[in-house]
């Protein structure tokens, strides 16, 4: 399947209603369970969403539009082990909601021309990557820490689940 902004869209406005579906309410077991030491929890996850929206996706986006300064910022992978740790995870489900929705508005007022999309920006660490790389990677980022959230979720009830243990995937998948 090649980059298509509509597709793109599809998923970016589901995710946080996923993630408010899964996580909403839940008691803090579930909430600040992990797979053990320095790995992350659901909270943990979704606050990382909450500093990626702000600080990656449309910064970056915005970066390669202006074409001459186009060297990306840094990105803190761990910022929200500090940002967020006590915020309820319900505020971070509306913090994330909110934040959503205007990088989505953001995107809806850019044409994305083909031309637009082969600009390039500099990545810190991976060098050169186009403007449909960077929102293909937002898609396949939301998608897959919903199956990590999914994931650490699973293995909290890995030990409960006997020998069903080898018919569930999810508990075989390596961290």
């Amino acid at each position: 399947m090649e980059f298509n902004t509509a597709d793109t869209v599809e998923i970016l406005r589901r995710t946080p209603a996923v993630l408010e579906t899964l996580l909403k309410g839940l008691s803090k077991e579930w909430i600040h369970g992990n797979e053990g030491e320095n790995t992350w929890s659901p909270h943990i996850v979704l606050g990382h969403l909450i500093y990626s929206e702000e600080n990656n996706w449309i910064p970056r986006l915005r970066k390669i539009l202006s074409v001459t300064q186009n060297n990306f910022t840094p990105f803190d992978r761990f910022a929200q082990l500090s940002l967020y740790k006590d915020t309820p995870t319900d505020d971070l489900l509306r913090k994330f909601s909110d934040a959503r929705k205007g990088s989505l508005l953001t995107l809806s007022t850019i044409s994305l021309s083909k031309d637009k999309l082969d600009l390039t920006g500099q990545h810190p660490e991976l060098g050169a990557v186009t403007l449909s790389q960077l929102l293909s990677t937002w898609t396949v980022h939301d998608l897959d820490h919903i199956n990590q959230i999914s994931r650490v979720l699973a293995k909290q009830y890995e030990g409960a689940v006997g020998p069903w243990r080898n018919y569930l995937g999810v508990l075989k998948r390596p961290i």
